[in-house]
């Protein structure tokens, strides 16, 4: 019963995917070539706003602020004035100076320029980058999931203060066996029975902002905005990792790094190296694991789209439609895993650095 839930609930995703693919792509010329990698970069990065779905010819978006650092100071304005361009043709004027956007990055036109120059890679010439502090939509997205962490936790913890006998009811019945897996199966068995309760709080955080905002990157109304599949958004999270794993580890945790005990000097000599090394591949590891899987899903689900119209025909279209859909019901599944696999991976070197000596 459950599997048939899924599979119709996974279909009607596709179906409003495939709705929400066939609106994002550009419109081109019957004898122009479409290109599936164009469109699928432009699917998985980054955008200063969201594209709903189009309406007699036009675009309808969510447009979101543009906020720059140039010469002149700050300066702001909607990302509505570029009117969805994407080649640099449309030049805003705000604050005296003139912007303009190609491939979703900003750029600001040099003094007394009134058009713009391209090298042989399509790069401008003329024009240099002010800094962005716009809120982007995974940026948007992804105060919307702080917003919905706070409301989820603190209705959580609101229910547990109000009942008599801390019998969870509701939203906390729906928290209360996530937060004890989390707790049992990650914080105690990879960290210890004495020394998990202070990192719980972390735990907890990274495994549910990562979960949620991987659910957000499946939901085809948000047009994409996928911030786990930004590398600076894992990054972020594996610096975080780091630094908690560096100022917890011990004097045993250290002595293995720097002077590893029971192996002749020679050994020691040349496993140090190799140990400090290990301190960066560990946070590097978790980065690129959590983008390149979450991206990839989306990658592969966009591509199975694209051969009907690599191939011109509907023929194609229940191939694609089926293996899509498959995709996309292994792609449910990996949100949870991802998040797992980081919080547990986390967990892994906490108590690595807090370890005694046996």
């Amino acid at each position: 019963m459950k599997f048939h839930k899924t599979s119709i609930f996974s279909a009607l995703f596709l179906v409003v995917s495939f709705f929400s693919f066939g609106n994002e792509k550009e419109i081109i010329e019957d004898d122009a070539t479409f290109d599936p990698k164009a469109m699928i970069l432009h699917h998985v990065k980054d955008a200063h706003e969201f594209h709903l779905w189009d309406w007699n010819g036009s675009p309808v978006s969510l447009s979101l602020p543009i906020i720059l650092w140039t010469d002149n100071g700050f300066t702001s304005f909607s990302s509505s004035r570029f009117r969805h361009d994407d080649e640099g043709q449309i030049i805003v004027k705000s604050n005296g100076r003139k912007f303009l956007k190609l491939h979703e990055k900003i750029y600001q036109l040099d003094e007394g320029v009134s058009s713009i120059n391209y090298d042989l890679d399509h790069h401008p010439t003329n024009a240099h980058k002010p800094i962005d502090l716009s809120i982007t939509r995974n940026v948007f997205m992804m105060w919307v999931s702080v917003a919905l962490l706070l409301f989820i936790f603190l209705t959580t913890a609101r229910t547990y203060k109000k009942s008599k006998d801390s019998v969870p009811k509701g939203l906390a019945g729906f928290m209360e066996p996530l937060i004890i897996f989390v707790r049992d199966e990650i914080g105690k068995p990879m960290i210890g029975e004495h020394k998990y309760q202070k990192y719980m709080p972390y735990l907890l955080t990274i495994f549910f902002f990562i979960w949620i905002n991987n659910i957000f990157g499946l939901i085809p109304i948000l047009n994409g905005a996928n911030l786990s599949g930004n590398i600076a958004f894992t990054f972020t999270l594996a610096v975080f990792t780091f630094v908690i794993t560096t100022f917890s580890g011990n004097k045993n945790y250290w002595k293995h790094i720097f002077w590893m005990p029971g192996v002749p000097v020679p050994m020691k000599i040349f496993l140090m190296p190799i140990e400090i090394i290990g301190m960066f591949v560990k946070p590097i590891s978790l980065m690129i694991r959590l983008f390149a899987n979450i991206t990839a899903g989306h990658v592969i689900i966009l591509a199975l789209m694209s051969l009907i119209f690599v191939f011109k025909t509907a023929a194609i279209a229940p191939v694609s439609v089926a293996f899509s859909l498959f995709i996309t019901v292994i792609e449910i599944i990996v949100t949870a895993i991802q998040a797992y696999i980081f919080t547990i991976l986390s967990a892994l070197y906490f108590g690595m650095a807090t370890e005694e000596e046996h």
